[in-house]
């Protein structure tokens, strides 16, 4: 390899962006093959393991596991990592679940793209749900070929009330709440906090981890898993979360959950409780 893999730096408070910076070193690394890769980061995997609330991971081509963190590992319910290795996330998460997450590896793989902050609902043990911000490249080797992939996905934490600009910026996230069920400008969340769009935005990147428009995303999704549980009809559901379309709500849905929104229903009915 050209150069020493970085070390990621332990502490809670910065590890998600440490490791980000991490997971992108390990890109321009361009190892001769991925076992040399594996070989490195074989050294320093005690301290992925020390990282609260951070999933890490390396898969071959086929997207199957070749290294993940213990946090990875407890998240399907296993003791260790050893059962996870040579497997696809459509083999460990429930199936309609899994086959999504696995669709989303294999596009980085064939298309030797970079997801970045891809805002993602994921299921812990016990059918909790938790929202995630997740990122993934593609690896390759010194003569650009793709040898496999790294991904992390660390969780997003409760906001902190000690920001000085914390009140206007929970007045949005209220206001939000209150009306995701139509289009929301940014031109009533200025008038709302008194802060321009720049600020809107560098604030809630900097308090909640995502743009106002991922909030306004969250918000209708963590609705509209909410309405899946139910039998209201899932067009029904699409209008209620303030979609204007049945596709439209199944693009986005699938974009941040690996399903649809049909699947999930069938899911959240089935095996999720057979599999947790």
């Amino acid at each position: 390899m050209n150069s020493a893999i970085p070390n990621p730096v332990v502490s809670e408070e910065f590890a998600p962006a440490e490791l980000s910076r991490f997971c992108e070193g390990l890109a321009r690394q361009r190892p001769e093959n991925i076992q040399a890769l594996l070989n490195a980061l074989a050294l320093i995997a005690p301290l992925l393991n020390a990282i609260p609330g951070v999933v890490f991971f390396v898969k071959d081509c086929s997207a199957r596991y070749l290294l993940a963190n213990l946090t990875l590992a407890r998240r399907c319910g296993l003791q260790s990592v050893a059962p996870l290795l040579g497997k696809t996330s459509a083999d460990v998460f429930p199936r309609r679940l899994g086959q999504g997450y696995t669709e989303q590896d294999l596009k980085v793989l064939n298309e030797g793209i970079t997801l970045r902050d891809q805002l993602e609902l994921h299921f812990y043990s016990g059918r909790r749900t938790g929202w995630c911000l997740t990122q993934k490249l593609a690896l390759r080797n010194a003569c650009g070929q793709v040898i496999g992939m790294a991904g992390i996905s660390h969780d997003l934490q409760e906001a902190s009330a000690r920001h000085p600009a914390w009140q206007q910026l929970a007045a949005i996230d209220d206001y939000i709440r209150t009306h995701y069920g139509r289009s929301i400008a940014m031109e009533e969340l200025t008038a709302l906090s008194g802060l321009s769009v720049a600020q809107i935005e560098r604030y809630c990147k900097r308090i909640f981890h995502l743009t106002p428009r991922q909030m306004i995303h969250k918000v209708r999704l963590e609705k509209a898993t909410e309405l899946l549980a139910s039998d209201m009809p899932i067009t029904d559901i699409a209008l209620q979360c303030g979609y204007t379309d049945h596709s439209a709500f199944s693009r986005q849905f699938k974009a941040m959950t690996g399903s649809t929104p049909r699947d999930f229903r069938l899911t959240l009915g089935s095996e999720l409780s057979a599999h947790f």
